[in-house]
């Protein structure tokens, strides 16, 4: 373990300045507190990077308990609009540095995390936003036949590395860890500030959609970049028991297919049909039929998922046309 202080700073003189971010509401103190702990003891000098941590209305304040006066560069605000993309635009607001980090308040960086993020920034300037492998840590024993549900939870082992300029989500980083020059970053936040739907995109409250991250790593595409997620940069997720549950599983896939169609309509890419004939109805129908029990909840909660994402796309279209149609005063 470090004290936090770089032996060989020098090298650092001429790269950029980082930001670590962490957005959290009502988070689990203990897990929190970890977070903190693996950040205190990177060992890029705490004089090249500043820490944010984003509390999004919890209660109690995070100010309240939490300690920062270890990072002569941490602080924390207060973002009242609730959601998880309004904390980031927050984030992206508040802070100045040419790297953003985004850091969940579950997640254990290894030490070497920051300095590898500016060190991939040097070697790689076509690249806008990346990402790393994220390795779980289960609060309480896995159960095999759950297991392969278990990459809704933002578990992303890595055996290469891998990087392109294609919205491709083999090569999109999550938003754990997830690293994002700070052109893209300010990209994102006016697009997000002009389409109110978009602010729409993540988690708010107990909802579970969960694409923001996606989209604000696909705005380095957008500008001409490209995206990688690579081995060196490595993360341990911790994973409450609550998490590991069918129930809370299901939902995860529900709102994983709502959330791509959701991303996907905001970005006009093309959509799954909704019409089917009658011959596809019964064979997936049969298809369904013919899984597991457990597998066959898994692929009802797609289907639900599906036809929630539809829903809400709809919503939006709705909202932007109202948004876009001019009042009977201004037609005058």
């Amino acid at each position: 373990m470090t004290d936090g202080r770089d032996t060989n700073d020098e090298t650092l003189i001429a790269s950029p300045r980082l930001s670590v971010i962490i957005c959290t509401h009502n988070p689990r103190q203990d897990y929190l507190r970890q977070t903190l702990e693996h950040l205190r003891t990177q060992n890029l000098s705490t004089t090249a990077w500043e820490l944010l941590i984003v509390d999004n209305r919890s209660d109690p304040l995070v100010s309240s308990w939490c300690d920062l006066s270890w990072h002569p560069q941490g602080r924390i605000v207060r973002e009242e609009s609730l959601g998880l993309t309004n904390a980031r635009l927050c984030g992206i607001a508040n802070t100045t540095g040419d790297l953003l980090v985004f850091v969940d308040d579950d997640n254990l960086l290894c030490a070497d995390y920051l300095q590898e993020s500016l060190m991939l920034a040097a070697e790689w300037p076509t690249l806008g936003a990346w990402g790393g492998c994220i390795l779980p840590r289960y609060e309480s024993p896995p159960e095999p036949q759950l297991e392969r549900y278990y990459p809704y939870l933002a578990i992303r082992p890595l055996t290469d590395d891998r990087w392109g300029n294609l919205y491709n989500m083999e090569i999109t980083p999550f938003g754990a860890g997830l690293v994002v020059r700070r052109n893209v970053a300010n990209q994102y936040r006016d697009l997000a500030l002009t389409t109110c739907n978009r602010r729409r995109l993540d988690r708010t409250g107990a909802s579970l959609i969960s694409c923001g991250d996606v989209d604000l790593a696909w705005t380095s595409v957008d500008i001409g970049l490209g995206m990688g997620v690579f081995k060196r940069l490595e993360l341990t997720h911790l994973i409450p028991a609550f998490r590991m549950q069918v129930d809370y599983l299901l939902k995860m896939v529900e709102s994983n297919r709502a959330s791509h169609i959701l991303l996907d309509a905001m970005r006009g890419r093309p959509l799954p049909s909704q019409r089917k004939g009658w011959l596809r109805r019964v064979l997936d129908e049969l298809r369904i039929i013919r899984l597991n029990r457990v597998d066959r909840r898994f692929a009802r909660a797609a289907t639900r998922g599906q036809g929630l994402g539809f829903e809400m796309a709809a919503c939006f279209r709705n909202t932007e046309e109202s948004a876009d149609t001019p009042s009977k005063h201004h037609a005058h």
